[in-house]
């Protein structure tokens, strides 16, 4: 099979490389070689840790999908248009599979690009665009194929849980960890697409879809980051039981399915917990399977080269299915449940004066909300310190407008001196 790569970053020169180290190996397994003919990229003289090989080389990508020769065309540009989604749509028309990392893209035009692909009976593959090495889509397309999934939860970002483990575990606070996992490579100079959540967003989208067999909506889901995390909010979640992880979350629910994105409270022994660093993990309950959970490397050049590869095989192998489990026309729109209805248990955390009379006002703007504290935690002072001091909630289950309405009153007393603080917390 005759292949071209459109973007040689770090990830295309990982799949260059493993199609050349495992040529003999892959050849075997799938029945034929699968081999690199044309690429694209911007600097063409720019040094790559990959082998040299007699590829044509376009200076455009979208002439990929116009080359008579290559068959299959694989996306590694990224962005939700502009030349990947040129690139994808001419390769889907021409007729010629395509393999893509690109989860922007997916989240935002999945629907429509799948339903090119049936059109031209091309097929559209994109295990590497959520979760790297992590076979997650292969698991909910086919593996899991004979379940009702009821619920996804997801650590999607490894820049983010690189950043809450090193704060775990240092005492640092987010902005100095931040900085390190610049300077080591794991975050952008630019962090926010990773600390705000839209990344993890992004893929849960997708895998909303492949889930509940829903269009692609990525406009339905509740987007927060882990700025707001502060060291004192981890030392807190340590006494309580419980670590902090930004949390994807797809979840059928009486009112349609969830999707939302936020940093969690999850309970220190349950697995999920544990996967630390810049490793993702997805959890999938079916009605048949039960829980399941998959961890991995999430991003880095041999990870997602190797997903990237799997697809190559499958289609080399001629095994596809429709892009999303279904037909596109079998996409049913999202019914989505709102946030404001979601029901769950919190954190808040408040900086407060130290002073008579603080808590009864805080319990009375709670209880006008009909929310019920399970536990209450009051850092005190010594003697003479005129500090504000931290009073930490944990509250029993309640619904998230309630909750919006009690810390929106709670701001506005003399008494509280920050915005409230809040973290859901999720049993899992």
């Amino acid at each position: 099979m005759k292949v071209g790569i459109a973007g040689l970053g770090v990830v295309g020169a990982g799949v260059v490389r493993l199609l050349d180290e495992h040529a003999d190996v892959l050849a075997a397994r799938i029945g034929r070689p699968v081999k690199v003919v044309a690429v694209s990229a911007r600097d063409k003289r720019k040094k790559r840790d990959m082998p040299k090989g007699g590829w044509r080389w376009y200076a455009k990508a979208e002439e990929l999908a116009a080359d008579p020769e290559v068959e299959v065309v694989v996306e590694l540009i990224g962005g939700a248009d502009g030349t990947a989604r040129n690139l994808v749509e001419a390769a889907l028309k021409a007729g010629k599979g395509v393999v893509t990392a690109n989860k922007a893209m997916l989240a935002m035009h999945g629907a429509k690009l799948a339903a090119l692909a049936e059109k031209n009976n091309a097929p559209l593959a994109f295990e590497a665009a959520v979760a790297g090495g992590i076979p997650i889509v292969k698991a909910l397309r086919e593996g899991l194929i004979g379940n009702r999934i009821d619920s996804i939860t997801g650590i999607l970002n490894g820049t983010c849980n690189y950043i809450l483990t090193e704060m775990r575990t240092t005492g640092r606070d987010f902005g100095e960890v931040l900085a390190e996992a610049q300077a080591l490579g794991y975050a952008e100079a630019d962090p926010s697409f990773d600390v705000d959540g839209i990344d993890a967003a992004h893929k849960l989208a997708v895998l909303t879809s492949l889930a509940f067999n829903t269009a692609v909506d990525f406009r339905a889901v509740h987007v927060e980051g882990i700025r707001h995390v502060s060291a004192l909010d981890i030392s807190f979640a340590r006494e309580f039981g419980y670590r902090i992880k930004l949390l994807a979350i797809a979840r059928r629910t009486a009112k349609g399915i969830e999707q939302r994105v936020h940093p969690c409270m999850v309970p220190a022994d349950t697995p999920i917990a544990h996967v630390d660093g810049v490793f993702n993990a997805v959890a999938a309950a079916g009605d048949y399977v039960g829980p399941v959970l998959f961890e991995g490397r999430g991003a880095g050049s041999n990870p997602t080269a190797s997903a990237v590869v799997a697809d190559l095989a499958d289609l080399a192998a001629g095994r596809h299915a429709p892009a999303f489990g279904v037909p596109a026309v079998k996409l049913h729109p999202l019914k989505a449940a709102a946030m404001a209805d979601h029901v769950g248990r919190f954190y808040i955390r408040l900086i407060v004066r130290d002073q008579p009379g603080v808590l009864a006002d805080v319990s009375a703007v709670l209880r006008d909300h009909k929310i019920s504290i399970e536990s209450l935690v009051q850092r005190g002072r010594a003697e003479g310190d005129k500090q504000p001091v931290a009073v930490v909630l944990i509250s029993h289950e309640a619904r998230e407008a309630d909750m919006a309405r009690a810390l929106k009153r709670i701001a506005m007393l003399r008494s509280v001196l920050q915005p409230p603080a809040l973290i859901r917390i999720e049993q899992l």
